[in-house]
């Protein structure tokens, strides 16, 4: 097993003052990492990644990508490596929690050298309705890239326990 050692820095100088901040998070326990760098063509949906209830029961998704088992996810991380174009982000969520296709999507606009970062992939997301605040969530269910009229490349980690 190992740890994950991530850490996020803020600077910017306002008038002649530095602000910011730098915080670090560490995983221990991670045995899985699941790290790629995707060619997503123009006018496509590319799926990076699936998340199931096992990785045996992936199979029934076919989309013949790596999935990983929901409950074990502790870190993910997209960014959208392109220096101009930026990407829309599907954040497929299994409200049923049955290991079916995804119930509903949540997108993300990423412009051009961003990343969007979350811990766990199990009971951590969902959609509501009217505006209204949720707080029963669901397992996400995997992430898809639409790049728009431009191919781009988009990186993928995830680190997970097995």
């Amino acid at each position: 097993m190992a740890t994950l050692a991530v850490t996020i820095t803020e600077s910017v100088t306002l008038n002649g003052a530095p602000r910011g901040s730098t915080n670090s998070l560490t995983i221990s326990g991670i045995d899985d990492v699941y790290h790629r760098v995707v060619t997503c063509p123009a006018n496509s949906e590319t799926r990076l990644v699936d998340f199931h209830s096992s990785a045996a029961d992936a199979g029934a998704a076919d989309t013949g990508i790596t999935a990983m088992d929901v409950q074990n996810i502790r870190y993910i991380r997209v960014t959208n490596m392109d220096d101009t174009n930026d990407i829309t982000m599907g954040l497929c969520i299994d409200q049923g929690e049955d290991d079916t296709a995804a119930d509903a999507t949540t997108s993300i606009l990423l412009k051009a050298k961003e990343s969007f970062v979350m811990g766990r992939a199990e009971d951590s997301i969902n959609t509501g309705t009217n505006a209204n605040f949720v707080t029963n969530l669901v397992d996400l269910e995997g992430i898809e890239i639409q790049p728009g009229i431009n191919a781009v490349q988009v990186e993928v980690f995830v680190a997970s326990e097995v």
